[in-house]
C-alpha cells in the first residue's frame, strides 16, 4: 500500500492515541492543519482511518474524532512457554482482541483459536513469538531478522498455523517480560534497569534509556553463560551458573536437607515456597540460601551496567520471600541498588510481546517512519 510520507506519519500518531482529533493529530505529528486534513482523507480512503463521533470543544464548536479503520488491521503475540503458551491478538493501536491460554504442545491449536476470533477481514499484519533463546545471524539494519530460536518441534508446528506472507520475528522471552515492566510494572517511570528472571532457568533483559539492550548477537544478557564455577578445583562448565541456580537444583537442594520429621518433600518450587512463607524451617533456609545466591548474581549485575534498579521475575524469582536475602547480599557485595519484584506476573512476557508485535505492525503500514512525539 502506498501511502504519503504525512499519511504514514499521521497514521503512527493515530495508532499511539487510538483516537484523536485533526487538531490533536497535527499537535501529535508536528504538521499542519491542512496536511494533516488531506492525509486524514487519504487514510480514511484506503480503510486506514475512520471517522468514530464529534467531540464538543470549550467555544461551543465540535471537532470530528478519528480512529484506526478496518484496514488496519492486527497483530499476535505468542508467548511460548516452557509449559504454557499465551497468546493476545491486538489492533494497531493496542487493544486487546481476543487471547487464549493452552499448554504448549497445543500451541497451533491455541494460536488458531485466537486467529479465528480476529474481526473477519482484518489483515494480520505482523506476529512476535517469544521464546527461551534467540540469536541473531544476520541483522539488516536496526532490523534483528532472519533470526533463529531454539524453540524445536513445538515452535515448527506453532508456525504452520500462521498465515503465510505474514512477517515472523522472535524475540526473547525476558526481553518481552522487561518491556512489560517498563510499561505498565515495577519499573514504570525508569527507563534503566535490569531485569532478573529466576526460575527453571535464569536470564537478564537490559534496559537503557527505555530500549532493551539486545547485543550485537541477539544474546545479551544470557547471564546463565556467565563462567562457573571458578574455583581452582573445578572448571567452569557449560550453563554451570544456570545448573547452579534453576529451580531443578533448587528441588534438589531442599530434598537433601529435608529431615524426617519435616514432612512431604516438596516436588515444586511452588510448593516449596509455600511451605518457607508458612515458617516451615527446612524449607526458609533452603530458600534463604537461594536469595543468597541470586543476590550474588544481581551484585554481577550492578558491577557491570549500575542499572539502579533490578526487577526480580520468574516462577521462583518474583517471590517477595527472595527479596530481603537478596537485598543483603547485594548490599554486602555491591554499592546501593533497588531491587524489587515484578508486578506483571505470569502475562508479563506475552504483554511485552503484545507491545512488540504492535509496533511491527505499524512499521509495516508506515514503512517505519516515526512522528516527532
Amino acid at each position: 500500500m502506498h501511502l504519503s510520507e504525512s499519511a504514514r506519519v499521521v497514521f503512527d500518531v493515530l495508532a499511539g492515541t487510538g483516537t484523536a482529533t485533526r487538531p490533536q493529530l497535527a499537535a501529535g505529528a508536528g504538521l499542519s492543519k491542512p496536511t494533516v486534513s488531506s492525509a486524514v482523507a487519504e487514510l480514511e480512503a484506503v480503510g486506514l482511518a475512520a471517522h468514530s463521533g464529534r467531540a464538543s470543544g470549550g467555544t461551543g464548536r465540535s471537532a470530528a474524532i478519528y480512529r484506526l479503520g478496518p484496514a488496519a488491521g492486527a497483530v499476535l503475540a505468542v508467548d511460548l512457554g516452557p509449559a504454557v503458551t499465551r497468546v493476545r491478538g491486538c489492533a494497531l493501536d493496542g487493544t486487546l482482541l481476543a487471547e487464549g491460554t493452552g499448554s504448549r504442545p497445543d500451541a497451533a491449536d491455541t494460536v488458531r483459536k485466537v486467529l479465528d476470533a480476529l474481526p473477519a477481514g482484518a489483515p494480520l499484519r505482523a506476529v512476535v513469538v517469544a521464546v527461551g533463546d534467540v540469536t541473531t545471524r544476520d541483522r539488516e539494519g536496526a532490523g534483528e531478522r532472519p533470526a533463529t530460536a531454539k524453540a524445536g518441534p513445538v515452535f515448527d508446528a506453532m508456525a504452520v498455523a500462521l498465515p503465510e506472507g505474514v512477517p515472523v520475528h522472535l524475540e526473547n522471552n525476558v526481553n518481552c517480560a522487561a518491556l512489560a515492566e517498563l510499561h505498565e510494572g515495577a519499573a514504570v517511570g525508569r527507563d534503566t534497569f535490569g531485569y532478573l528472571r529466576i526460575g527453571v532457568g535464569i536470564g537478564l533483559a537490559v534496559v537503557i534509556g527505555g530500549r532493551v539492550l539486545r547485543g550485537a548477537n541477539g544474546a545479551a544478557g544470557e547471564v546463565a553463560r556467565l563462567p562457573y564455577p571458578w574455583d581452582d578445583d573445578r572448571a567452569p562448565r557449560h550453563e554451570g551458573l544456570e545448573q547452579r541456580m534453576g529451580s531443578r537444583t533448587l528441588l534438589r537442594r531442599a530434598a537433601e536437607a529435608w529431615q524426617d520429621t519435616d514432612g512431604p518433600r516438596p516436588r515444586t518450587a511452588e510448593r516449596l515456597l509455600a511451605l518457607a512463607g508458612q515458617g516451615h524451617a527446612t524449607a526458609g533456609a533452603v530458600v534463604a540460601s537461594h536469595a543468597a545466591d541470586v543476590g550474588r548474581l544481581a551484585a554481577a549485575v550492578a558491577a557491570v551496567l549500575d542499572p539502579g534498579l533490578i526487577v526480580l521475575g520468574g516462577g521462583t524469582g518474583a517471590d517477595p520471600q527472595l527479596l530481603p536475602g537478596v537485598r543483603a547480599e547485594l548490599a554486602r557485595l555491591a554499592w546501593p541498588t533497588e531491587v524489587v519484584s515484578s508486578v506483571v506476573g505470569d502475562t508479563g512476557t506475552v504483554a511485552g510481546a503484545s507491545r512488540l508485535a504492535v509496533a511491527h505492525g505499524i512499521q509495516t503500514v508506515t514503512g517505519a517512519v516515526r512522528a516527532k512525539h
